[in-house]
């Protein structure tokens, strides 16, 4: 199977009832897959930010893009793959931790990766880590050895870098 690269979409849309619903379908409707999706009200409350990250070669997203500018509630595409753009995520993760050594390991890890320790009981403990999606994904590996209780994700943020 060829590789896709993941591709960061930002869209501008109004900020009205439905309108989420629509872009999702629009991407189930043509079987594109979407790896991560936020929405968020902008500084103005009329509209809402959509980033969405999905795969595929340039003819999908050209697709895409053509598909999301037809939507009457979008307002802008933006595909801000390849340029330099800002992007964050955050993951609350449980991880096992039945012995004081797996604690103390794990703690070290969480600080290397300036994570938050937020709960902490006998067996587990409840560690926030924000910052860029790969940085995340490889503190995920480093801590899948201890055990994974549970784990939620918030999905990719991204804007644009401001103009020099």
């Amino acid at each position: 199977m060829e590789f896709q690269e993941k591709h960061t979409i930002s869209v501008l849309v109004e900020n009205k009832f439905g309108v989420l619903a629509r872009v999702a379908g629009l991407f189930s409707g043509r079987g594109y897959n979407i790896s991560s999706l936020t929405v968020h009200e902008t500084e103005d409350p009329r509209f809402s930010k959509m980033t969405i990250v999905t795969t595929g070669d340039a003819a999908i997203l050209e697709q895409i893009d053509k598909q999301l500018s037809k939507l009457i509630d979008v307002i802008r595409v933006e595909n801000l793959t390849g340029s330099h753009f800002i992007e964050r995520e955050m993951a609350l993760i449980k991880i096992k931790t039945p012995t004081r050594e797996d604690r103390s390991q794990l703690m070290q890890l969480v600080e290397i990766f300036a994570g938050t320790i937020v709960s902490v009981s006998r067996e587990e403990i409840g560690v926030e880590i924000a910052g860029k999606s790969d940085r995340i994904d490889n503190f995920i590996e480093l801590v899948r050895d201890f055990g994974i209780v549970e784990m939620a994700r918030s999905g990719r943020v991204a804007i644009a870098r401001c103009a020099k």
